[in-house]
């Protein structure tokens, strides 16, 4: 049974050669026959000479090099487009994620008869902040989500060839792949891991900007909550201020005398119903960008090169 390990770079040259040492002995206690996929997310560093050096020293690695940065998601769907192994085992480059794991992978595999096994965070490794805040994204995604996504999920799982082949099928522009995996559905098992800390010299790639827009993209991608939201939102407010406008004018004819709003509430009101608007208006906006990108029909990566050793099958 041929294993495929792949891995995504960017920004990874302090780790890819610990990596490959690492990944080899973990997969050559599994399989006879593997190989390893690297996938350069136009990494701005020598993440791709260091990668090509490997390719060339060993025939079981290859290198494909994306014309510049997809992002990660899209990287790893590269990744998983160019693996031919019966089984396909996904990790991170940079270490936080053991390649050791591989072997309790395969055991519950085997044991499970599961099409996926994959790793769930037993507790965040991050601030306090970006706990809480991870926290209440899972939550929330999964309230409003007609699809149930685990939480914490990292980015190692071992996949079988028909579930990389089903999700290969999903052909999303504006991607969120922990809910594509969860959507692909088959039989999958979760394992409890605990993720090394990254060396303080390493930062993530993973910026607040980029978070913001993966969490924008999730919900967008996977929940039409928010519409319905809005929806239910502006029919509230609708509806209370033609109960409040009629209660004013009854008022007005039964109390001519009585001195209807003044100027701070009619500000407040102008103030709220502005707000309320810009609300709709920017929710509604983010669906259709979706709709934008999705009707455009680009490819989700474009491959430049693809680097192997000349006796590379």
């Amino acid at each position: 049974m041929k294993l495929s390990i792949v891995s995504t770079l960017y920004r990874s040259a302090p780790f890819i050669d610990q990596l490959y040492a690492r990944v080899t002995a973990a997969a050559s206690q599994i399989a006879d026959d593997y190989e390893i996929v690297f996938v350069n997310d136009g990494s701005p560093d020598d993440s791709l000479a260091r990668a090509s050096a490997l390719a060339a020293a060993d025939v079981r690695v290859s290198v494909v090099d994306l014309s510049r940065n997809f992002g990660h998601h899209a990287a790893i769907v590269a990744g998983l487009s160019h693996a031919r192994g019966e089984r396909v085992f996904l990790i991170d480059a940079d270490l936080e994620e053991q390649p050791e794991w591989l072997e309790m992978f395969a055991q519950q595999m085997d044991r499970t008869r599961a099409d996926v096994v994959y790793g769930v965070q037993r507790e965040r490794t991050a601030g306090l902040l970006s706990n809480l805040f991870g926290a209440l994204f899972w939550r929330a995604l999964n309230a409003f989500s007609t699809v149930r996504i685990g939480r914490n999920p990292m980015t190692c799982r071992l996949m079988t060839r028909e579930y990389v082949d089903a999700l290969l099928q999903v052909e999303d522009r504006v991607l969120y792949l922990a809910g594509v995996f969860a959507w692909t559905g088959f039989r999958q098992e979760e394992l409890l891991l605990v993720k090394s800390e990254r060396p303080t010299s390493q930062a993530s790639s993973y910026s607040l900007t980029r978070k913001l827009v993966q969490v924008a993209d999730s919900f967008s991608s996977f929940s039409v909550a928010p519409l319905t939201a809005i929806f239910l939102m502006g029919l509230l407010i609708w509806l209370g201020s033609l109960g409040v406008g009629i209660a004013l004018l009854v008022r007005k004819v039964l109390a001519p005398e009585t001195v209807l709003s003044g100027f701070a509430s009619l500000m407040l009101s102008i103030w709220f119903l502005s707000g309320t608007m810009i609300l709709v208006l920017g929710v509604i906006g983010l669906y259709v960008a979706k709709i934008f990108q999705e009707v455009k029909r680009r490819p989700l990566y474009i491959v430049r090169n693809v680097v192997r050793n000349s006796a590379h099958g």
